[in-house]
C-alpha cells in the first residue's frame, strides 16, 4: 500500500473531512470540492503522491470497481413499484429530455469544433449527458424541496447513467476498431454480445444471488456482516461473467442491481448502505484524481470555445431539453428551471471519461477530455455552490 502514497493520503483526507462532515452538509461546501481543490493543490505544489499518473496500475482497477459498484448501487436502489407509480416526470426527464441532451450536445459540439472528427464530439456529448444528484445533495435532503421534485432530481440521477453507457459504449467501439473493414456481421456479433450477453448475465447473477441471500437471511444462515459485502461480491461477478464471454461488464453489473433477488426491505437496505459507503470512498479518490491529474492535464486545451460549451452544457443544452420535456406536467415555471439546473455533471462523466482514455489512450483525444473536465470543473463547484440557496427558494414561496 506504501507503494501508492496517494491511497495512504486519500484516506487520511476521508477521516479528516467526515469528522466535520455534518458541517459541511449545512455549508455550501460539499465534499466534491474539498478533494477536487486538494488534488489540484497536490499538482500545483508539485507533492510526490502521483510518481505514475494516470498510467499507474491502481486507476484502471479503481475506476473500473467504482464504476462497477456506481452502477450496481443505483440499479438497485430503484423502487420499481413507485417508480410505475409516479412515473410520469422521471420517465419524461428520461425518455425525451436524455436523448434530446444528447442531441442537442452533439449538434452544438459539431458547431464549435468542427476540425474535431463527429465521433469524437459525439462521444464527448453522451459522457456529458448524465447527471449526479450528489453534486448538489442539499437538493435531494432539503425538506424545502417538495418531495416529488426531490424524488424525480434523485430518480434521474439513478437512471440516466445506466442509460448512457450502451451509445457511449457503441462510440468506444467505433472509435477503437477497424470500422473501414469491419463488415455488418462484426457489428451485429458485437451488439449481440455487449446488449445480450450483459442483461442475461446481469440479470441473473442479481436475481439468483440476491435470492441465495435471501433464502440463507430468513433461514439465519447468514450474518448482517455478509449481506451487506454481497453488494461488491454480486458485482464483480456480474461484470466478470459477462466479460469472460465478451459480453459488457458494465451493463451486466447495472442488470444485477436492478434485478437483485433480495425481496426483504432491511436485507435490500444493508445491501445498499455497504455498497454505497465503499463507492462512495472510491468516488471521493476519484474526485481527488481529477484534480491532480485530468484538471492540469487539460489547462492547454481551454479556450473560449471550451469554457462556451461548458457553461452550454450545464444550461442550454440541459435545461431547454429538460422544459421540453415536462411541457403539459403543470408544473410552475420556477420548479422547470429548478429541475433544469440541477443537472450536475460528476462521478458518472469522470468514470466515463477515465474508461474512454483507459480504451483509446489520450492522444488525438486530448480536447474531448480537457472540455469533459472543465465542465464537471464547472458542475462541482457551480451546482455545489447553489445547492442550499435555491433549495431555500421553495420554503421562501411556500411562505409568500
Amino acid at each position: 500500500m506504501t507503494e501508492y502514497p496517494i491511497i495512504v493520503f486519500t484516506a487520511f483526507l476521508i477521516l479528516c473531512y467526515g469528522l466535520f462532515s455534518r458541517l459541511a452538509e449545512r455549508s455550501i461546501i460539499t465534499a466534491p470540492m474539498v478533494f477536487v481543490t486538494i488534488g489540484f493543490l497536490i499538482h500545483l505544489f508539485s507533492l510526490d503522491l502521483l510518481n505514475e499518473g494516470a498510467k499507474a496500475p491502481y486507476v484502471k482497477i479503481l475506476a473500473e470497481l467504482t464504476l462497477m459498484l456506481v452502477l450496481f448501487v443505483d440499479a438497485s436502489t430503484l423502487n420499481l413499484k413507485r417508480l410505475v407509480k409516479e412515473r410520469q416526470l422521471p420517465i419524461r426527464l428520461l425518455g425525451i429530455g436524455l436523448p434530446l441532451t444528447m442531441v442537442l450536445g452533439a449538434l452544438i459540439a459539431i458547431v464549435l469544433f468542427p476540425e474535431e472528427k463527429v465521433w469524437v464530439l459525439v462521444l464527448m456529448a453522451l459522457i456529458l449527458s448524465p447527471t449526479d444528484a450528489a453534486l448538489g445533495q442539499a437538493v435531494v435532503t432539503s425538506k424545502d424541496v417538495p418531495e416529488k421534485i426531490r424524488q424525480t432530481i434523485n430518480v434521474e440521477s439513478g437512471l440516466n447513467d445506466g442509460i448512457a453507457l450502451p451509445p457511449i459504449l457503441i462510440c468506444l467501439a467505433v472509435l477503437s476498431a477497424d470500422t473501414e473493414n469491419a463488415s455488418a456481421t462484426y457489428w451485429l456479433t458485437f451488439i449481440a454480445k455487449q446488449f445480450f450477453y450483459g442483461p442475461v448475465i446481469g440479470g441473473l447473477v442479481g436475481w439468483i444471488g440476491g435470492s441465495l441471500v435471501e433464502m440463507a437471511s430468513r433461514k439465519d444462515w447468514m450474518n448482517h456482516t455478509f449481506q451487506q459485502l454481497a453488494s461488491v461480491a454480486l458485482a464483480i461477478l456480474a461484470f466478470s461473467l459477462a466479460e469472460s464471454v465478451h459480453g459488457n461488464g458494465f451493463i451486466a453489473t447495472y442488470f444485477a442491481g436492478m434485478l437483485l433477488g433480495t425481496k426483504t426491505e432491511s436485507i435490500r437496505e444493508r445491501i445498499r448502505e455497504f455498497g454505497e459507503a465503499e463507492s462512495h470512498a472510491m468516488v471521493l479518490f476519484i474526485f481527488l484524481l481529477l484534480g491532480a491529474i485530468l484538471v492540469p492535464m487539460s489547462f492547454p486545451y481551454w479556450n473560449i470555445n471550451a469554457v462556451l460549451y461548458a457553461l452550454l452544457s450545464l444550461t442550454v443544452i440541459r435545461m431547454l431539453p429538460v422544459a421540453v420535456s415536462l411541457i403539459g406536467t403543470g408544473l410552475p415555471r420556477q420548479t422547470v428551471w429548478f429541475i433544469g439546473w440541477f443537472g450536475p455533471r460528476g462521478i458518472a462523466s469522470v468514470l466515463y471519461l477515465l474508461m474512454a482514455v483507459l480504451e483509446l489512450g489520450v492522444a488525438g483525444y486530448e480536447k474531448m477530455a480537457a472540455i469533459i473536465t472543465l465542465t464537471i470543473l464547472m458542475s462541482i463547484f457551480l451546482h455545489g455552490i447553489t445547492a442550499v440557496p435555491f433549495s431555500r427558494l421553495f420554503k421562501k414561496e411556500a411562505t409568500d
